[in-house]
């Protein structure tokens, strides 16, 4: 069973640290808090902690992983930092996006990271407990969210408590995470960024720091965490895009929705839509008992496209 312990923000949680930096130094997983949802974390550089990382998750080892840094100058020991990457890091680090670049050679980054790919995905989470890990032990950490894999992201340290406890030495606690969704990803190209998850860093936002056309994502080839199409999803079905429920499912509202059972936003506020997506699904879960979960439409609009890009892959049909 894993010891859970509460992060404190006004302490210098010394001991916290070193404990986990111990743990994976020792070749084990951590679970860390960040500002998306929590992670669970292995030293990049240990294949065979790695390993452990898609053997708990149960992920698919064709997936590959983000790496999670304390900075831009740690980021460029590991990969080809073109300019419009560094004003990307400049704008929005540390934070919720995730950069994916040339992965620069002998750098010890272990292959299971990246699934073979010639390409690195890497951020600068903004949670100051995780950046005092990483800047102690003085190496990236593999960090996808810590849940079973293609179920719901955790937001809590009592979300991955209740799936992965066991198995896990450390979970740190740093309460409800701020964002809820996982970080916008994105491919710098020599003369565009492509967009491979959408975020609460939108499209606009990354298009106004670089001054560089941003394009959707045109193959279906996994190039990026994120990308399989059921993912993020309850045990329920889903259903979305429901302006009528029946009175067989958990409707889930957005703004004014009188049939709402539960509602993401009351006044139709995307980014507290966001923070409350994950944790508002399990709640649904929880009720639904042989009952379908219907969700209200969103504005596909802003941070709406990363909240309909979950719901799509939490309502997609998904493998027996």
């Amino acid at each position: 069973m894993a010891k859970t312990t509460k992060y404190l923000e006004n302490s210098d949680n010394l001991s916290l640290i070193k404990n986990a930096t111990d743990i994976l130094d020792g070749g084990q997983l951590v679970v860390i808090p960040t500002e998306t949802v929590y992670g669970l974390a292995a030293d990049a550089t240990n294949s065979e902690a790695v390993k452990l990382i898609y053997s708990v998750k149960g992920r698919p080892s064709h997936n590959p992983l983000i790496c999670h840094v304390c900075s831009a100058a740690m980021a460029s020991r590991y990969v080809e930092t073109p300019p419009a990457a560094l004003k990307l890091m400049d704008r929005f680090w540390p934070g919720p996006l995730t950069i994916v670049l040339p992965l620069r050679q002998n750098t010890g980054i272990s292959s299971m990271v990246t699934a073979g790919l010639t390409t690195l995905a890497v951020r600068s989470p903004d949670n100051t407990i995780t950046q005092d890990i990483i800047a102690a032990l003085d190496k990236p950490i593999a960090a996808p969210s810590a849940n079973p894999s293609g179920k719901l992201s955790p937001v809590t340290a009592q979300d991955v408590e209740e799936t992965l406890g066991d198995k896990i030495p450390l979970i740190i606690d740093g309460g409800q995470t701020r964002v809820g969704i996982e970080s916008t990803i994105v491919a710098v190209e020599d003369d565009h960024i492509t967009l491979l998850r959408p975020g609460t860093i939108t499209a606009d936002e990354i298009a106004e720091a670089t001054t560089l056309a941003v394009h959707d994502r045109q193959d279906t080839k996994i190039s990026a965490p994120g990308q399989l199409e059921s993912h993020y999803a309850p045990n329920a079905a889903v259903q979305i895009n429901v302006k009528s429920p029946t009175g067989n499912s958990v409707h889930i509202g957005f703004g004014e929705c009188a049939d709402a059972v539960l509602n993401l936003s009351e006044t139709a506020d995307l980014a507290e839509a966001a923070h409350n997506l994950f944790s508002t699904l399990k709640t649904a879960d929880q009720l639904a008992g042989h009952k379908t979960i219907t969700v209200a439409p969103i504005p596909n609009e802003g941070i709406g496209i990363a909240l309909n890009d979950r719901l799509r892959r939490a309502a997609a049909p998904r493998d027996a």
